[in-house]
């Protein structure tokens, strides 16, 4: 027994980390006995100093893991670090020290701070992306993919970001700037890596059903635009004198009728020969060469002023007939669609502008009902339904309902086909940075490109590198790793000097875990069958398309080649809001960030963890306070000294007994007082509660519920006798405050429960079940109404019935007093609720 004593954070909780670390009582196998639970927070770059946010992430997902431990879930819950990439890099160069180093450093502190704060991690599984060992499977699977086509290299316009010095997926380019550095993000030509992730959009979109429930509207919704699906019709326009046709895709075949002239894309492959022989070819050549070197988001923001050329050739309208001339626009980009837009100027407000400026013509194909639109007099483009107008046969039709009859009639003629198109651009995985994953190919005179056969991976990043300063990559210039031996031929040949993107990493990372130390393959089957998929994942929003997008894509290209066969990767996922200081998310820049170490050095773990959860809804952002944090620790402070203070008011009934939470009727002695009643009611009402809003992430409830009941212990103290029986009562409303608050506070209760003298640690007992009996009332208050309004309450015995009922509503004093000199017509009884006095 611990003898009384003063709350000391910082010695309890070094403590029973301690204890847990040596019990292993958080390490887990496969248990096809035991129904599984896959519980993942988004694992960190280390950065060297954990923040705030990291702390909330965290300390959500080790609720979770707790709680479904207690629940008799056989609990996966890893860690483990995204250790590649630009931040690791450019901070090294910064430092004068190798990326390595930085690295390695950095996880060695993280995993410190981690560890200070008591999550509940499988610390066997640790991983770090930057390791040989890890992303030798990551090459395995960029050669599997590579066989199945869907791996490829080709020459492209690619951002480039100038700050980075490195290639941006689109999806890192934030209006027009690096999300990274924030630098300009310009158009480069360069050969490069890609995915075919286009290959699997209709699979994105779809399976995007599965998750409807588990994953928030907003980032399904977002997924959905990102894809971006379109149902339309792929046409052929014939161009005049040549042999040729143009493919357009368009979702707009109700107004094909009032398409006047074509764009096409200063990179598409015709405009050679449709300037031929042209005496402005040569302009439109250096209007192409201009607009290609544009910055390929603001050439498709809508604010762009519209610029174009005649290209001097025609095509025909499939449905009209109508010769189209045919220009290059510079807000027409080849890599959407097929890098040609019918142009419909009274229809589509881009269109309208560039016809107005060059002076070309409107065809008026949709109305409103009752109006008739005049080309010349609009300011606009009219672009809402309406009534089909100067389309043929189709005159009269709503246009919407006419796309599909007008697409079956081209069909028809073999001058259309129904199609879908999507938004998503294929995956460039190629970075011109060292700090990354090495692409296993090589390049051979004789062979041309070649793969590096499984049997010679892992190509290791030489860690021996000297960073360049200015950040460019030092693997070109180091000829121990370019220079090789062609797998093929035995001749000379060059390894590829760029490096992976790091969503490589990240896209399986948690498949990874399943069995982080197998060392002849990614994962064993039966593992990865067992945990995955991972029934919760917890992270911020930010990583709603990029991260998410790719895992969804990668997990089901590795389920392709073999490996899984998994369709999604995450159940459900959570994600939770910002930490905000002053109003603003913290940065160094704003001077308003919270360092957690100094929390935890000032308040301890379980103190920084109760605020963070209490403040907020998981999901919802969440406002830095001093008050609130001090706040948790006084209310901590005093379950400690509910339970062993040597100040409080129940130190009468110490010492407290290690009786169980929720115990049953036979265990607390013989019948209960009307206050051990009342005591035991809220337990088990607290304990229905806790248990209903863990279940929904509710923590804020959860803990505003415990504070309830251990304010009821303290308010009914003075009531109970000084019994065995109160103390066998209250030692087990103690025993369930201690219980339901484990998963926030561990090490307090951890602490407190071996003081009551419960025999093993808290970390593994069972999450207490209410007792419906217990739930009964001994008294109800009723509201007592006179013609409709209330005019008193008051308590009467729950088995009450409704003559009692009525005997006890007449002795109010105050419904007496509003029924002077009336006569009454009709008593109402609503049982327990309320009771209705109708009088005149």
């Amino acid at each position: 027994m611990v003898p009384d004593r003063r709350y000391d954070p910082q010695g309890i909780e070094d403590k029973w980390q301690a204890r847990w670390n040596d019990s292993r009582c958080f390490e887990v196998e496969v248990d096809p006995s035991r129904p599984k639970y896959y519980v993942l927070e988004m694992f960190p770059y280390p950065s060297g100093k954990i923040h705030m946010g990291h702390v909330r992430n965290y300390s959500i997902g080790d609720v979770v893991a707790r709680y479904k431990r207690m629940r008799g879930f056989n609990v996966l819950h890893p860690m483990g670090w995204d250790a590649f990439g630009l931040p690791a890099e450019n901070a090294a160069i910064k430092n004068k020290t190798h990326p390595a180093t930085w690295t390695y450093k950095n996880i060695d502190e993280m995993r410190t701070q981690l560890k200070r704060l008591g999550y509940s991690y499988d610390w066997r599984r640790e991983i770090a992306t930057c390791r040989p060992e890890y992303y030798r499977w990551e090459q395995q699977f960029f050669l599997k993919l590579l066989e199945k086509g869907l791996v490829y290299r080709k020459n492209s316009p690619v951002n480039w970001c100038e700050g980075c010095n490195t290639v941006l997926a689109n999806e890192q380019v934030e209006e027009g700037k690096c999300w990274r550095c924030d630098s300009e993000v310009e158009q480069k030509q360069l050969e490069q890596w890609f995915l075919k992730i286009t290959a699997y959009g209709e699979q994105l979109i779809d399976d995007l059903k599965l998750l409807d429930g588990g994953w928030p509207e907003r980032v399904i919704t977002m997924q959905q635009n990102w894809i971006g699906r379109s149902v339309g019709a792929q046409l052929t326009f014939q161009v005049k004198g040549l042999d040729e046709g143009i493919e357009v895709f368009t979702t707009r075949p109700d107004t094909l009728c009032g398409a006047t002239f074509m764009s096409l894309a200063a990179e598409h492959p015709l405009v050679e020969r449709l300037i031929a022989g042209n005496p402005n070819a040569e302009a439109v050549r250096a209007f192409c060469r201009d607009v290609a070197n544009m910055d390929r988001i603001r050439r498709g923001a809508e604010d762009l002023e519209k610029e174009g050329v005649f290209t001097g050739a025609y095509c025909v309208n499939p449905l009209t007939g109508r010769d189209m001339p045919i220009h290059v626009a510079n807000f027409v980009l080849m890599g959407y669609g097929t890098g040609a837009v019918m142009a419909v100027p009274a229809h589509d407000q881009r269109d309208f502008e560039f016809a107005r400026k060059y002076g070309l013509p409107l065809q008026v194909v949709i109305e409103p009902k009752g109006e008739t639109l005049d080309p010349a007099a609009m300011t606009c483009a009219y672009v809402d339904p309406g009534v089909l107008v100067n389309s043929g046969q189709f005159d009269g039709q709503e246009n919407n309902a006419a796309k599909q009859a007008i697409v079956e009639h081209l069909a028809q003629n073999n001058l259309a086909k129904a199609t879908v198109n999507y938004r998503l651009r294929d995956w460039n995985i190629s970075r011109q940075r060292f700090w990354g994953a090495p692409i296993p190919v090589v390049y051979c005179e004789a062979c041309g490109i070649v793969p590096v056969p499984e049997a010679e991976l892992p190509v290791r990043l030489p860690e021996d590198a000297q960073v360049r300063e200015d950040g460019r990559s030092p693997l070109p210039m180091l000829e121990s790793f370019v220079n090789t031996v062609c797998p093929k031929c035995g001749g000379p040949a060059r390894r590829e000097c760029d490096t992976m993107d790091t969503f490589m990493e990240s896209s399986w990372y948690f498949m990874r875990y399943t069995s982080a130390r197998k060392d002849d393959g990614p994962f064993d089957p039966e593992a990865l069958k067992y945990w995955m998929p991972v029934d919760q994942y917890i992270g911020g929003i930010e990583h709603a398309i990029l991260h998410l997008l790719y895992s969804r894509f990668y997990v089901k290209a590795l389920r392709d080649c073999g490996y899984t066969d998994l369709a999604e990767p995450f159940q459900n996922l959570l994600t939770q809001g910002m930490v905000l200081k002053d109003g603003a998310k913290m940065s160094k820049s704003k001077g308003n960030v919270v360092d957690p170490n100094s929390m935890i050095g000032r308040y301890g773990a379980d103190a920084t963890r109760l605020f963070i959860l209490f403040a907020s809804p998981p999901e919802k952002d969440l406002e830095w306070s001093d008050a609130g944090i001090e706040g948790a620790k006084r209310f901590l402070d005093r379950v400690w000294r509910t339970a062993c203070g040597p100040d409080t008011a129940l130190r009468r009934f110490f010492p407290l007994l290690p009786v169980g939470p929720c115990a049953p009727l036979s265990a607390l002695g013989g019948e209960l007082t009307s206050v051990e009643r009342a005591l035991r009611r809220k337990e088990h009402e607290t304990v229905q509660k806790a248990t209903r809003d863990m279940e929904k992430f509710q923590f804020n409830t959860v803990i505003s519920a415990l504070m309830e009941l251990v304010n009821t212990i303290h308010d009914l103290d003075s009531e109970l006798s000084q019994t065995e029986q109160a103390r066998r009562v209250l030692s087990s409303a103690l025993s369930t405050v201690l219980t339901l608050l484990s998963p926030v506070a561990p090490h307090l209760c951890e602490e407190l429960w071996a003081h009551m003298g419960h025999k093993g640690q808290l970390a593994t007992m069972p999450w207490p079940e209410h007792d419906e009996a217990a739930l009964v009332k001994d008294e109800i208050e009723l509201v007592v109404q006179v013609n409709g309004k209330v005019r008193g309450r008051l308590m009467v015995p729950a088995t009450a019935d409704q003559e009692a009922v009525r005997e006890f509503a007449m002795t109010h004093e105050n419904v007496l007093r509003h029924l002077e000199g009336k006569s009454i017509r009709k008593l109402i009884v609503v049982p327990g609720k309320l009771v209705n006095v109708v009088a005149g």
